[in-house]
C-alpha cells in the first residue's frame, strides 16, 4: 500500500504508548502479594547472577568496554568489583541474571523473563542514590527498586498475553527493552512527554531476531541478549531525558510503523490493564536450570528415577506429553552441539533427571555431555506428544499452568506409571511450597561468591521486607561489592 507522504501533520502518540506511560506514572501498587513477591523475585534474580559468575564464559563479557576503567558513582555489578556507567552495568547485571536461564519466568501468548529488567532497574537506581548523595539529597530507597520491579513486570507481562512475537520470528527480549525503558525513564524523573518519547524510541529499535534460540542456530546469545535489552532501555531513556524528541505513531504508521514492518500487519491485543497481575504470578524457576517449559517434566522424570535407575539398558521407550509451546520451542532431535543448545532441548533436560535424579547448571558443559552418553541414548528412545489439555490449561488465565507427563517403557513389555505434574514448584499456586525451597537456593548462591559473615548479613535483611524497602540502594549495593 502506497502512503501519501505529503500528509506531515505530527499525530498524538500511540495508545499503546500513553496506557504505559500513564501507568508508570499514575497507578498505585496496592498488592501485598505484590510487594512480598518483588522482594523473593529481587533475592532470586541477584542469586542466579552470583551462580552465573562461576562461569568463565559468562564473566569475559563482563565489566568496562575500556580495561581499567572506573567510573566514579558509576553503578556497581553485584558480586564483581565493577563500577561501571549506568548503560554497561545493566548490561553486565542483565547478562549475569540470565545466563543460566534460572531466573523467574512468564509464559503467554508470548514468553519471557520479567526479572531480565532488573538490570537497568539496580544501575539507575544505583547511580541516581550515588548521585543524590554527593549533593546532599537524599538517596532513593530499595522500596523504589521493588516498585519499579512489579512495573516492569506489569508492562512486559500484560503486552505479553495475548501477543506472540515468536510467530513472527521476533524475541521476546524486545519487551526487556520496552519494560525497562519505562521504569528506567519514571526512575530518572522523567515526565509523561519524556517517558512517551523514550518508549517511542524502544519500538523504533524494531526486535532481535529469534534465530539464537531455535535449531540450528542455537547458542550463547540467548544468555546475554536481555542485558543487551536492559541496557539499551538505560540508554534510549537517558536520551530522552536530555531532550530527544519521540515518534509519536511508531506503531500505527502505515508502511513505516512497527505494525506493519515487524508485526506483520497486526495490532496489538490486551487481556486487562495494567495492575500488579504479572509479578503476582510470576513463575520461579527454583529446582531446575531450563527453560520453563520443561520444567515439569524433569519433576517427573526426577519422581521416576528411582524405579529406572536400575533399568536404564531395559528401556526401550519414554513418551513424553506436553503442550503446544514445548514442542514449538524445545522440542529437538539431532546433535546439541553447546550448553545453550542442551538447556533448550525437552529431550536432553528429561533424560538427565531420569538418569542421575536432579539436574544442575554444569549437566549441560560439553564436558559433562562428552562424558554421558546414555544422554543421547534416551533422547533417540523419546516420543514427543502434545496434549492438546494441556496446551488449552497453558493459556487460560484462570490456571496458567505448565503440565508435562512422563512414562518409561521396558523391553520386557513392563512400563512405570505415567508421573504427571501439573503446575512446577515454582507457580504461584505452589507458593507455600517453594518459598522455603526458593530462600534454600538464595542462601546456596550467595554462599558462591561471598563469605558465610557477608551471606548472613545479606539473607537478614532481604528477609525483612520493611527494613529492606528502607535501606538506600546504594547501601545495598555496597554489600554486594567484591
Amino acid at each position: 500500500m502506497r502512503v501519501n507522504s505529503r500528509q506531515n501533520s505530527r499525530p498524538e502518540y500511540d495508545g499503546v504508548i500513553q496506557d504505559i506511560a500513564d501507568y508508570v506514572l499514575k497507578y498505585r501498587i496496592d498488592s501485598e502479594v505484590a510487594w512480598d513477591t518483588a522482594r523473593y523475585c529481587l533475592m532470586d534474580t541477584l542469586g542466579c547472577g552470583f551462580l552465573a559468575l562461576r562461569y568463565p564464559e559468562c564473566t569475559k563479557l563482563l565489566g568496562p568496554i575500556v580495561p581499567g576503567t572506573w567510573v566514579p558513582r558509576g553503578a556497581r555489578v553485584p558480586g564483581t568489583q565493577f563500577q561501571l556507567d549506568p548503560v554497561k552495568a545493566a548490561w553486565d547485571i542483565g547478562c549475569m541474571v540470565r545466563w543460566l536461564d534460572y531466573n523467574d519466568t512468564w509464559l503467554a501468548a508470548e514468553w519471557g523473563h520479567p526479572s531480565d529488567n532488573l538490570g537497568a532497574i539496580l544501575a539507575v537506581a544505583d547511580y541516581l542514590s550515588q548521585k543524590n548523595t554527593a549533593l546532599g539529597r537524599p538517596p532513593l530507597m530499595m522500596r523504589a527498586v521493588l516498585d519499579a520491579m512489579i512495573r516492569a513486570h506489569e508492562i512486559q507481562g500484560v503486552l505479553a498475553l495475548e501477543n506472540s512475537f515468536n510467530r513472527v520470528g521476533l524475541d521476546h527480549v524486545l519487551l526487556v527493552r520496552v519494560a525497562s525503558t519505562a521504569v528506567a525513564a519514571r526512575l530518572m524523573g522523567g515526565t509523561r512527554e519524556q517517558i512517551m518519547a523514550a518508549l517511542s524510541q524502544a519500538w523504533a529499535d524494531g526486535g532481535a531476531l529469534r534465530t539464537y534460540r531455535h535449531a540450528p542456530n542455537t547458542g550463547s546469545r540467548k544468555s546475554w541478549a536481555a542485558g543487551d535489552a536492559t541496557s539499551r532501555g538505560v540508554y534510549l531513556a537517558d536520551i530522552a531525558m536530555r531532550g530527544e524528541m519521540g515518534i509519536p505513531s511508531v506503531l500505527t504508521r502505515k508502511q513505516w510503523g512497527f505494525y506493519d514492518v515487524c508485526f506483520s500487519g497486526g495490532r496489538f491485543r490486551f487481556q486487562r490493564p495494567y495492575g500488579s497481575y504479572v509479578m503476582e504470578n510470576t513463575l520461579f524457576k527454583i529446582s531446575f536450570p531450563a527453560e520453563f517449559h520443561g520444567q515439569t517434566a524433569c519433576e517427573a522424570a526426577v519422581q521416576l528415577h528411582p524405579v529406572v535407575k536400575e533399568r536404564i539398558d531395559e528401556i526401550t521407550r519414554i513418551v513424553v506429553n506436553t503442550q503446544e509451546s514445548a514442542i514449538r520451542i524445545i522440542c529437538k532431535d539431532g546433535p546439541l552441539d553447546n550448553a545453550a543448545d542442551r538447556d533448550h532441548c525437552l529431550q536432553y533436560m528429561t533424560a538427565v533427571a531420569l538418569l542421575f535424579g536432579e539436574l544442575r547448571s554444569e549437566h549441560y558443559e560439553d564436558s559433562f555431555h562428552r562424558a554421558h552418553p546414555q544422554i543421547d541414548t534416551l533422547r533417540n528412545k523419546m516420543e514427543v506428544r502434545e496434549d492438546p489439555g494441556y496446551s488449552r490449561d497453558y493459556l487460560d488465565p484462570h490456571r496458567r499452568s505448565i503440565a508435562n507427563a512422563v512414562q518409561v517403557f521396558f523391553n520386557d513389555g513392563s512400563a512405570t506409571e505415567k508421573v504427571e505434574v501439573v503446575y512446577p514448584v515454582g507457580h504461584r499456586r505452589r507458593r507455600k511450597e517453594g518459598i522455603p525451597l526458593l530462600e534454600k537456593k538464595f542462601t546456596t548462591n550467595l554462599g558462591t561468591r561471598f563469605p558465610r559473615h557477608r551471606c548472613e548479613e545479606i539473607y537478614a535483611l532481604c528477609s525483612d521486607r520493611k527494613q529492606l524497602e528502607q535501606t538506600p540502594v546504594d547501601a545495598f549495593m555496597a554489600l554486594f561489592v567484591t
